[in-house]
């Protein structure tokens, strides 16, 4: 016979909690690896110099070349899944220290994401 199961300590909840964030580092950065060296790959097979420059960046596009397996949306994917692994590890963590109750380091998770937000605003707006 088992005894009662007993509630996550809030240290098991916070340990359990990192854990989580470290896997989903891990699968970012391993996603972002495999869509670069596709890319590269792609670039090879098509006898492109990777230091010929690249496609600009175009949203609306990369779908569409993905399917045509063209190498600039997978380098493109790579590079955005880059990007995306600090902000959803900022945005992954805001949530977590919201359900254990954190206000101050939901507080500084948000301020870490306007930070991320004005940079960003700030390159898009330079050009």
């Amino acid at each position: 016979m088992t005894g009662p199961t007993r509630a996550p300590d809030a240290s098991e909840r916070v340990r359990e909690f990192e854990r989580f964030i470290g896997r989903l580092l891990i699968v970012v950065t391993y996603t972002a690896v495999a869509f670069l060296a596709v890319g590269v790959v792609l670039l090879l097979e098509a006898g492109i110099s990777p230091l010929a420059g690249g496609p600009p960046l175009d949203l609306t596009r990369i779908a569409t070349d993905l399917l045509a397996l063209a190498p600039g949306a997978f380098l493109w994917l790579g590079i955005l899944a880059v990007i995306a692994t600090p902000v959803s590890r900022v945005i992954t963590a805001a949530i977590g220290f919201a359900r254990l109750g954190d206000r101050w380091m939901v507080g500084v998770a948000l301020g870490i994401l306007a930070v991320i937000a004005i940079g960003i605003a700030s390159a898009v707006d330079a050009g």
